[in-house]
């Protein structure tokens, strides 16, 4: 059981480095209206965007629970019953299910917290009930230049501090930029560890997406130590990084495992239009930079402009305009029946929740939660069937049945 679930990257290269610094995650530029597709590119198949709208015809309700979190990143349940936030500028939080902040866990190493830089996800060790082990990424400086870093210790409650923490894993090579780390962190069932990295936004890393002795832009299965999974796709293969499970992404920040099928799905930020849900499969390439559903943010076109080429992936379903999406979860619980095995992602620029009826890997529903709200949504969970929401303004809110 993973832990996400526990209980369950000239003019242009300006443009494109301010507008992805702009509000601490990539959205579509202002002159875009809302609502308004960037593109007139076409879907590869019927369904891969704009699929019909659903309502939930059961009775819920929204409760904002807590505020002054800080500026959270990760929310994710302990096994207790309680929740751990990751808090971007080097800390963690531990949180009851109404709100109250019970600790606050320091001594990580130290995170590069300009940009969209800081401490990012978290992930609990499976055997956390008794090794009390945990995973986190962050951005880490390197002279000049950053990279996403992932790194384990043991959590100490009694003195509300991480002990003994080791970084296991560097996303390399470093670049001077402070935006798309991507970063986040699933186990799988056999105890191995997904993560993502961003392409880090800039010309020089967008074009290393492609490149397999490059991590940027790459989604990895690596061990507890940090060491490549057995049975990666490229562990044999010269002139590639062994930890490489996919590659060709732009920014993912999301990342979950279906509880139905196993298979790990991902989200990712496009540029101006064309984010992404992408089923992820060993060794295949999704593309970025060289096909996309996106814009640049000054409205040139990317590359050759295409969408589709040979040998290369497409995404389940993309939006334009985008969504902005960042933490994902499949929720898994019968509480809401309608909602089992639904994908719900927390949305910055586009301030929902997007829920999506997934049949068959197909997107079959859509619908968007908690729009009202007018919050930057960074991450989603669930605990004891009810979905926990953080957003970049430190608030907590909770959806649960009526």
């Amino acid at each position: 059981m993973h832990t996400r679930s526990l209980y369950f990257i000239s003019a242009a290269v300006t443009s494109l480095f301010l507008w992805s610094c702009s509000g601490n995650n990539s959205t579509s530029s202002p002159a875009a209206k809302p609502g308004a597709p960037n593109t007139d590119y076409k879907p590869a198949f019927e369904g891969q965007t704009k699929i019909g709208r659903v309502k939930t015809a059961t009775s819920y309700k929204v409760e904002k629970i807590a505020d002054h979190l800080g500026i959270p990143w990760a929310i994710i349940p302990m096994p207790d019953g309680r929740l751990l936030l990751t808090e971007k500028t080097g800390y963690m939080e531990i949180v009851s299910t109404d709100g109250v902040l019970l600790k606050k866990i320091t001594g990580f190493p130290e995170v590069n917290k300009g940009g969209q830089g800081g401490l990012l996800d978290v992930a609990l060790d499976p055997a956390f009930t008794t090794n009390k082990t945990i995973y986190w990424s962050f951005s880490e400086k390197h002279g000049d230049s950053n990279l996403t870093a992932v790194a384990k210790g043991q959590l100490s409650e009694a003195d509300s501090s991480i002990k003994n923490p080791v970084v296991i894993f560097r996303a390399t090579p470093a670049l001077k930029s402070e935006n798309h780390y991507g970063s986040r962190l699933v186990f799988d069932k056999d105890g191995n560890l997904f993560v993502s990295a961003g392409e880090r936004s800039i010309l020089e890393g967008r074009k290393q997406a492609q490149w397999l002795n490059s991590d940027l832009g790459k989604v990895f299965k690596i061990t507890k130590d940090g060491h490549p999974a057995p049975g990666n796709p490229f562990i044999n293969q010269p002139d590639a990084r062994p930890e490489i499970y996919s590659y060709g992404h732009r920014n993912p920040q999301s990342l979950d495992l279906n509880p139905v099928t196993g298979d790990l799905w991902e989200a990712e930020f496009g540029p101006r239009g064309g984010d992404e849900v992408n089923l992820i499969k060993p060794g295949k390439n999704y593309g970025w930079p060289t096909i996309t559903y996106g814009i640049e943010y000054d409205g040139n076109k990317i590359g050759d402009a295409i969408q589709q080429k040979e040998g290369m992936e497409q995404p389940v379903y993309y939006w334009d305009p985008v969504v902005s999406p960042s933490g994902m979860i499949f929720y898994t619980s019968d509480s809401i029946p309608e909602w089992k095995n639904n994908l719900f992602i927390a949305c910055l620029s586009s301030t929902q929740v997007v829920r999506l009826v997934i049949e068959n890997n197909k997107v079959v529903g859509e619908e968007s939660l908690l729009s009202d709200k007018k919050e930057r949504l960074r991450d989603i969970t669930q605990l004891n069937g009810k979905l926990y929401v953080v957003t970049d303004t430190g608030i907590l809110y909770r959806i649960s049945k009526s």
